[in-house]
């Protein structure tokens, strides 16, 4: 009896100390992490992983438990990636408690592409430029060793690049299901990235614009998580798939164009297998018809392109105008020039713009 006594004794007092122990190493642990990360994250990129072969000089990287790896020799194993505020800029945690920052590297964009008709409270920005302006054909450089592409989502092609009821579907739609995420297609700036009442049709949408001279457009989405201005990186997720907009269900609407004129996107990503279908991507005038479309020969494109898609009347906004004014001046409703244009009804309008109105 004695004996079981003693032990049980002896066993509260084990149990004590270790929670004690225990107790000041969560405390140590939970001021650790304060200490190093206050700041709120922002979901941006996958985990990275940095192994030996990728620390140049482990003397400059290491913040902490540097000479506890050097007496033991042993190489600490990063175990986890946390996001800062920079989404460039990661904390890289190991198994042995250090931690070292990892920047990663910022697509390398010129200045220049945000130089041209850089307009952000608008969809559209090239109203000035026309077919006729533009070269008969040019080679644009979609990816290299340097920029890469992603497709812009995982999705079946259920609406391709066509006259519609009418009406220029001037995109493909993607069915997608709602909230899935969607990606960048190449490197590139944030031009647009505004919500349903500033964008008519498109929904929440984010146009993106690329040293070639390219822009994507992102439609319908359910939000974006990106902002105007912002450098994204091909493949980054810069929203998520809805039906914001005018849209019937769940999906995509992808378009691609040049200064403005919009062509098939299927002559850049074979959707069906998920690929790009080449490097270098010769655009030419005649694929900026409606009725052309991948998989037609030169010839073919371009006896498409002679066709004449059903007449608009047009009209250029004159000082004074708004829509009301404009409506009623050609014997229709503001709602019907807006789902023509693929505008909001609270669209702001700039002297010289084009609206189609019947």
């Amino acid at each position: 009896m004695k004996k079981a006594s003693f032990l049980f004794l002896m066993l509260l007092a084990a149990t004590a100390v270790f929670a004690q122990d225990h107790q000041q190493d969560t405390v140590e642990k939970k001021n650790w992490f304060q200490r190093i990360f206050t700041r709120p994250t922002v979901i941006v990129h996958d985990t990275i992983y940095i192994y030996e072969a990728d620390v140049e000089d482990e003397e400059e990287l290491f913040d902490e438990g540097q000479e506890d790896n050097e007496s033991s020799g042993s190489i600490p194993m990063p175990f986890d990636t946390l996001n800062t505020n920079d989404k460039y800029l990661k904390v890289i945690l190991f198994d042995n408690g250090s931690w070292i920052y990892y920047e990663i590297p910022k697509p390398d964009l010129p200045d220049f592409i945000s130089n041209d008709h850089w307009m952000t409270d608008q969809v559209h920005a090239y109203y000035d430029i026309n077919v006729q302006d533009l070269p008969e054909e040019l080679d644009l450089t979609l990816c290299d060793s340097v920029h890469g592409w992603h497709i812009p989502g995982y999705g079946r092609m259920v609406s391709t690049y066509k006259l519609r009821k009418g009406h220029k579907h001037q995109g493909v739609d993607l069915g997608i299901p709602f909230g899935e995420p969607i990606y960048a297609a190449f490197d590139g700036i944030v031009r647009v990235a505004l919500p349903t009442k500033y964008t008519g049709g498109y929904g929440n949408v984010v146009v993106l614009r690329h040293a070639n001279g390219l822009e994507t457009y992102y439609g319908h989405m359910t939000k974006y998580i990106v902002a105007t201005d912002d450098i994204v990186k091909a493949g980054e997720v810069i929203g998520y798939c809805g039906s914001t907009g005018r849209s019937t269900g769940p999906h995509l609407h992808f378009e691609t164009r040049y200064k403005g004129q919009s062509f098939d996107p299927e002559r850049i990503f074979d959707f069906e297998n998920g690929t790009l279908r080449d490097t270098i991507f010769t655009l030419k005038k005649h694929y900026f018809s409606i009725y052309s479309h991948e998989g037609q020969s030169d010839k073919e494109s371009e006896v498409a392109a002679t066709q004449v898609p059903p007449k608009h009347v047009t009209y250029t906004v004159k000082k004074g105008d708004t829509l009301s004014s404009i409506a009623k001046k050609h014997g229709t409703t503001v709602k019907k020039i807006c789902k023509l244009n693929n505008i909001s009804e609270k669209k702001t309008l700039k002297i010289g713009q084009k609206l189609i109105v019947k």
